[in-house]
């Protein structure tokens, strides 16, 4: 019943007004593009009628221009088809708007359990204390990165936000004009953004929405939890990437992480004195109007001055010196509004969102061996030490370094970044910038590198006030992980630099290069499997162990559904704080407005809860983990033959968008590690592997290998088994619906023109059958008749947005068939493709 009400709201407030909408905008009288807008409902149809019919692109496309559009010449093609990108790119803004402008009143009929509702819950059952002292340890930290898929200008998120006030609100005229604007503004960077301009784009998000969120989040709980000490200032914690994560991105600098933890400061200082400009207006009281001033006074200077920063205690102090002043002589008048105004400063305190520091294992090896040689310590290469030898040095000896020394750019501003961590630290405060993840972390050195050029770059260990994180993301990371943990554990200098860390260790885990490296299942298989070690292990040591989540926005990436993901964790997973990093447009997309945040971030607590106090513990026996394991390696023996095949990397290559990601102005990293000429598995990123898969509508990390592990199980008589597993393994229930919304968004007729390619026929043949086979044995497993049937208002939305992009789909085909075929227009065919993945990574909102 609440499914169907939420499905009838939906297609009045979305699918209805994005109709009306829509024709609005596609009738806009633009110079020289006026029958743009008309012709686009009749390509689609054109593009629909085509692929059903096993066209390719290029017949549908020369149908659509010789029969309606009336174009002959190639180049005015050309033009036309670029004049749609730009239709489409902008058809995909108005969808979100509108869909997000619904938020609210599709929420009225959600099965969700929101704050609300788990107090409610909590009330039924008596279990306030309980709650009470969970809630006020409890946390949820997210963590924004700047993964290149995160590419909306703040004119355009302005315009989007416009859009959804006055969709709201039904103001036609007013739409109208809003939607001229939005066909006049470009939706493209003109050129490649810099690690700071990555920067400022998230932190206006911070200071537009979240600053508010955060702190509204924060008093409804406070107001609800009937305890009347409740402090938990770190319920919902906001970490930062962009500046600080210099993981296969040589634009990140010293500088670079200085200015943008300058930024973060400042923006927040602009919150704080607006707010308090607010509260002067009702604060008009002689004795408190002085102490405002003096606080307006230094907050104005230090949102304007970097280097005249005003420390938390300090705007701390003022405010408690108003409150007793308001108490002893002024009845109270606006406490509740200054009190809610502390809170946020509590809260926010002067950094706003913790920078991370993030850096490629392999890169601090390169640092660490160039150190030592300089030293004399080795002639050439780390390995003529012997393990305790290096640990020797890492940990006892003492060295001076000075950036200068050395003339590797990597080198100079690695000593350069970890010397100015300090001053960073004394400008925003600990909690602005105390964690140091290291990627593809395998052995003890990923962590003890870290520590020892802390050392040698001055800081004395007693006041190493960092966390070293490691980041466990490739199969043979997670396979040493628990070996790792424990040898550090027991080495006396690191422990007692545990001791100095409150005896807790956080622990990365990364979905993404895990299930490029693993395959789908294996990789969410192995990583619950390593939670689990890892929780024992550091149990066992006295140390409390938090997990950090490396997911990324689609399922192939950790993403999809994340409540049910982390309420589906077992009960043998720490789980004292949830932290996860938001990645691409998912930032804009899942905690875009204050509604949105608000609600993902309750479902990140209410599913943390859940685990602890209502949800019946969750155990997967011994057999149910033996029938986990044969499927996890049926399937990657299946990936694996995959990554294996002579036409894996080519066909990335050569028949997909892989390389235009490097060429669009989207993010400021480069699309794989390193500068090495042949490309590699390993070196490629994980976000332009998914985001390739995605483009052709194929998603193969999503599911691939699934099918024929189901399958082979069908064979010997066993699915029933995995039945029954689906049924009562909610971990494994999560990660089969999340690949069915993998293969909800794939479409195979696109490409169906490749099964006749003479070089890449065979390679398209085997991903066809693979999508095939995983969607009938996950239906059967599941009992269900069509993908996502019980998220029918999810499915309807996966349904418009595919189709408002499938003319740019096609578009994007036909141009990168041409450019096999040595086109003379083949430089501007290349356009066509890099422009084209715009609105495919939003219109999927969580593709990459």
């Amino acid at each position: 019943m609440q499914q169907s009400r939420r499905l009838e709201e939906f297609k009045k407030s979305v699918t209805n007004k994005f109709n009306i909408y829509n024709s609005l905008f596609l009738s806009l009288p633009y110079k020289n593009i006026e029958n743009v807008g008309m012709l686009i409902p009749l390509l689609l149809d054109q593009c629909e009628k085509g692929l059903k019919a096993g066209k390719d692109p290029q017949e549908i496309l020369e149908v659509f221009f010789a029969n309606f559009a009336d174009i002959q010449d190639e180049r005015e093609r050309l033009d036309f088809m670029f004049r749609i990108i730009q239709y489409v790119e902008r058809q995909v803004v108005l969808y979100d708007s509108v869909e997000d402008s619904a938020f609210s009143k599709l929420q009225k009929y959600s099965n969700s359990l929101t704050i609300k509702d788990y107090f409610e819950l909590v009330n039924r059952t008596k279990n306030w204390d309980k709650v009470s002292k969970k809630l006020s340890t409890f946390s949820a930290r997210i963590v924004l990165t700047a993964h290149p898929t995160q590419f909306y200008t703040p004119a355009v998120l302005d315009i989007i936000a416009e859009l959804q006030s006055l969709i709201d609100e039904d103001r036609i005229y007013d739409i109208d004009v809003t939607l001229q604007q939005l066909g006049l503004t470009s939706l493209v960077n003109a050129k490649k953004p810099t690690p700071l301009d990555e920067a400022k784009n998230i932190i206006y998000i911070l200071r537009n929405t979240y600053y508010d969120a955060v702190g509204e989040l924060y008093q409804y709980v406070k107001s609800n939890i009937r305890d009347a000490d409740f402090e938990n200032y770190n319920i919902i914690k906001l970490g930062f990437w962009p500046g600080g994560d210099r993981d296969g991105n040589p634009f990140v600098t010293a500088d670079i992480t200085k200015e943008v933890a300058d930024e973060l400061r400042l923006t927040l200082m602009k919150c704080y004195y607006n707010e308090l400009k607010e509260l002067r207006k009702k604060l008009t009281f002689k004795g408190v109007q002085e102490h405002l001033n003096e606080l307006s006074g230094k907050l104005y200077k230090a949102m304007f001055d970097p280097n005249a920063p005003i420390s938390y205690e300090e705007i701390i102090e003022h405010l408690g010196t108003i409150r007793e002043k308001l108490i002893a002589d002024y009845h109270e008048l606006y406490l509740d509004l200054l009190d809610k105004f502390t809170d946020k400063v509590h809260i926010f305190k002067t950094h706003f969102a913790t920078l991370d520091i993030r850096q490629d294992n392999s890169k601090h090896l390169l640092v660490v061996e160039t150190i030592l040689k300089q030293k004399g310590a080795i002639k050439e290469s780390i390995s003529e030490l012997k393990e305790k030898e290096l640990i020797k040095w890492l940990l006892k000896e003492n060295i001076t370094l000075n950036p200068d020394d050395f003339e590797d750019d990597i080198v100079k501003d690695t000593i350069t970044n970890i010397k100015q961590l300090g001053e960073i630290q004394a400008k925003n405060g600990q909690d602005g910038c105390n964690r140091y993840i290291i990627s593809n972390s395998e052995d003890i050195f990923a962590v003890l590198f870290v520590f020892g050029l802390f050392r040698w770059c001055g800081w004395d260990e007693k006041d190493i006030t960092f966390d070293i994180i490691p980041l466990f993301e490739t199969m043979k990371g997670m396979e040493a992980a628990e070996e790792v943990m424990q040898t550090l554990f027991d080495i006396p200098a690191y422990r007692k630099h545990l001791e100095r860390r409150n005896e807790t260790h956080t622990i990365m885990l990364g979905f993404s290069d895990g299930t490029k490296d693993g395959g789908y299942l294996k990789a969410n298989w192995s990583i619950l499997k390593t939670k689990e070690t890892l929780s024992k292990v550091c149990k066992k040591n006295g140390i409390k162990a938090i997990f950090f989540d490396g997911r990324g926005g689609p399922p192939a990436r950790g993403g999809g559904k994340t409540h049910r993901f982390y309420a589906a964790q077992t009960k043998d997973v720490a789980n004292h704080e949830i932290q996860l990093t938001i990645q691409g447009q998912t930032i804009t997309s899942t905690y875009g407005t204050k509604e949105q945040f608000i609600h993902n971030s309750e479902q990140l607590l209410t599913a943390g809860l859940s685990n602890n106090i209502f949800g019946k513990e969750l155990v997967i026996s011994g057999a149910q983990r033996k029938l986990m394991e044969e499927l996890s390696e049926l399937s990657f023996e299946k990936y694996d033959a995959l990554k294996q095949h002579d036409k894996f990397i080519p066909y990335l290559e050569h028949r997909s968008t892989l390389k235009y990601y490097t060429k669009a102005n989207i993010g400021s990293r480069p699309g794989k590690r390193g500068n090495k000429a042949q490309l590699t598995l390993s070196d490629l990123r994980a976000i332009s592997f998914v985001g390739s898969w995605s483009q052709l509508k194929q998603n193969v990390p999503g599911y691939f290998g699934l099918g024929t592990a189901l399958q082979t199980l069908k064979d010997e008589g066993r699915l029933n088994e995995v039945k029954k597993l689906y049924k009562e393994v909610p971990f494994f229930k999560a990660l089969m619906l999340n690949s069915m919304m993998s293969l909800a968004k794939t479409n195979f007729d696109l490409t169906s023109y490749m099964k006749e390619d003479p070089e890449f026929g065979d390679f398209w043949n085997i991903l066809h059958r693979e999508f095939e086979l995983s969607k009938k044995m996950l239906l059967q497993i599941s009992g269900l008749s069509i993908l996502m049937e019980d998220e029918e208002v999810s499915r309807e939305s996966v349904k418009i947005r595919e189709k408002i992009v499938l003319p740019l789909l096609v578009i994007q085909q036909n141009a990168l068939y041409h450019i096999t075929q040595n086109s003379e227009y083949k430089e501007l065919y290349e356009k066509i493709v890099t422009r084209s993945l715009y609105g495919n990574i939003n219109a999927s909102r969580n593709s990459a």
